[in-house]
């Protein structure tokens, strides 16, 4: 059975965008893997994901949540309806066999931080785990100090700044 990765980023790029691109150019890399690909659903760095990855056939998960007025994207193949938040987060988490963070807002930070949080504390199993910028980078960095200050495992998340390396470390993890 293909693997799945969850990806997480921001409803606001559109097409033609640099972080429209670089999402879309993820999800077409991910898919010529033959890894699944699930997100938020909707608009903006979930669209890009899912438009790259259904043009390798592979399935598409769009995890929305009805108290959105937002339009899903049409990329999907899979729409799992979430009437609240927390439900929402729960099945993103457990579909992904993997993780990445695109660039984003807080909505985003919540995910990267629910991923690591979860993980840190055993509350799932450690998976891989990527973000992709440098304000990711930058922030992961500081967390990673106050992690480690805290005596808790560090290194559960790694930082790339090159969408193609982010995507092979994922990619080379799940095989």
């Amino acid at each position: 059975m293909a693997k799945t990765v969850t990806v997480f980023g921001s409803s606001r790029p559109r097409p033609g965008e640099h972080e429209y691109n670089t999402a879309y150019s993820l999800g077409k890399k991910l898919g010529r893997a033959g890894l699944n690909v699930c997100s938020g659903g909707f608009q903006g760095i979930m669209d890009a994901v899912s438009k790259g990855a259904s043009e390798t056939n592979v399935k598409v998960i769009g995890v929305t949540l009805n108290i959105y007025n937002a339009v899903p994207s049409m990329y999907l193949t899979e729409e799992i309806k979430t009437n609240s938040l927390f439900e929402r987060l729960k099945n993103l988490l457990e579909l992904g066999d993997a993780y990445i963070v695109l660039q984003g807002g807080t909505g985003t930070l919540l995910e990267l931080a629910l991923v690591w949080e979860f993980m840190n504390k055993n509350i799932i199993e450690h998976k891989p785990f990527a973000c992709h910028s440098s304000m990711w980078k930058e922030i992961t960095a500081i967390m990673e100090r106050q992690i480690a200050f805290e005596q808790r495992q560090t290194g559960l998340i790694k930082s790339f700044e090159n969408i193609d390396e982010c995507a092979d470390y994922i990619i080379n993890s799940l095989k």
